[in-house]
């Protein structure tokens, strides 16, 4: 039950503090089951909240602590993602209401980091994330999506663009920017989706990530003695140099290697998806190669990537935001998805328009969490949709877009299969 908000004055200090009556008391929580949604349909709830509850309460299927605020507004979305007052590593002992029964991320990991120790860790990785390395990686991504490319001609269509794309080559990118030898890469290709999904239980979780961690211990020793440009070698260097501890080191490996190979697979075979589906959008970029950069940041925006939304941040302290007073000790989910459909910030957001400008997008997250593997992730959906543009000029589904099937209980949303022809 919700009663009538009571209001109280903000003192002026603090950058988002101000002199004006705020809601004062908690208000009733939206459960929120996250249910698998159709195909690329944006979350219902996240649509309603933003239009008229934009700081709202809501309840996740697990987690000791039942509620936790949502903002889903650009501008309150930048505040909370950015305002040292929001902390992530005050998560480390907390259970908040959330979309998995277990901890996806290692406590040591960036994703539970506060500056200066998160810049510090996060500093010694972007060496791996340079536009000299970007540029190091491209013929190389280029290289393996042309061998795959020739693959599918050379089987002839059907082909499921998920085995015979999205999942081999996202994965080989990952495997050259960290260092992967080529016949060590085949034992990768299940453990990020088990890693980052909630479907299959957090004891297949576990066992995934620990095979991981052996895996990655075993490459930094490798590299500590044949130290080479890869992330793994500039992670050896760093341990040796004493800038990282050896659990920092594989949890750094461990999370671009499951985030890089996951994400980008789905990502990117959702903006196929959509393309296959408007044929019109398809038409433009066939007629308009130049287009496709601009063109792939759209549907970075318009696509909702992920199912709920990723980790929250804790008050540490009262905080006054979008009008609602946030106390210190709560925890504050942002929803990159809704901020990314703000009207007030987007002209008609629900709509893909290959030709906006403007404002950025917060596809790859702001603030000191802002993904670092951003440049390079386009780069790959880059490569990937202008070779299907190019070497398959009539691809199509093979049925209708409704007999494509979906993902059930990831936190990356994509299709299972995506069967076309040419």
């Amino acid at each position: 039950m919700t009663s009538e908000p009571m209001t109280e004055q903000v003192p002026a200090e603090g950058p988002a503090a101000v002199s004006c009556p705020v809601a004062h008391t908690r208000p009733a929580a939206h459960s929120w089951p996250l249910d698998d949604l159709p195909a690329l349909d944006f979350d219902p709830l996240l649509s309603d909240l933003l239009a008229h509850e934009p700081v709202a309460r809501v309840s996740l299927p697990f987690g000791a602590e039942r509620e936790a605020w949502l903002v889903t507004r650009y501008e309150d979305v930048r505040t909370v993602t950015s305002d040292p007052r929001f902390s992530r590593s005050a998560l480390l002992e907390r259970e908040v209401t959330g979309a998995t029964g277990h901890r996806v991320a290692s406590k040591a990991a960036l994703n539970y980091a506060d500056p200066p120790y998160h810049t510090k860790l996060r500093k010694v990785v972007t060496r791996a994330f340079t536009g000299h390395n970007t540029k190091r990686l491209r013929p190389l991504a280029q290289r393996t999506a042309d061998e795959l490319f020739d693959a599918m001609e050379r089987q002839g269509p059907p082909a499921d663009l998920m085995e015979r794309l999205h999942g081999p080559f996202p994965l080989a990118v990952v495997c050259d920017l960290l260092g992967v030898p080529h016949d060590e890469r085949a034992r990768f290709a299940a453990w990020p989706d088990l890693v980052l999904s909630s479907g299959p239980g957090p004891e297949r979780s576990k066992a995934a990530k620990a095979q991981i961690k052996e895996y990655v211990e075993e490459l930094l020793a490798r590299r500590g003695a044949e130290p080479a440009e890869d992330l793994a070698g500039v992670l050896a260097e760093a341990l040796a140099q004493g800038e990282i501890t050896a659990e920092e080191a594989v949890s750094l490996a461990t999370a671009v290697l499951v985030s890089g190979a996951h994400a980008v697979r789905n990502n990117s075979a959702n903006m196929v998806y959509l393309l296959l589906t408007r044929p019109e959008l398809m038409a433009r970029l066939r007629a308009e190669p130049g287009l496709l950069p601009q063109a792939v940041d759209e549907l970075l925006r318009y696509i909702p990537h992920r199912n709920g939304v990723g980790l929250p941040r804790i008050a540490t302290e009262d905080v006054e935001i979008g009008g609602v007073l946030i106390r210190a000790g709560d925890a504050v989910y942002a929803s990159y998805l809704a901020a990314n459909r703000d009207p007030a910030v987007f002209a008609e957001p629900d709509s893909v328009d290959f030709d906006r400008q403007g404002v950025a997008h917060m596809a790859f997250g702001h603030g000191p969490h802002h993904c670092m593997g951003a440049m390079l992730s386009r780069m790959e959906s880059e490569v990937m949709i202008a070779g299907l543009l190019t070497r398959f000029p009539e691809l199509r589904l093979t049925g209708p877009a409704g007999s494509t099937p979906w993902q059930r209980k990831g936190l990356i949303r994509g299709p299972k299969s995506l069967v076309v022809s040419w």
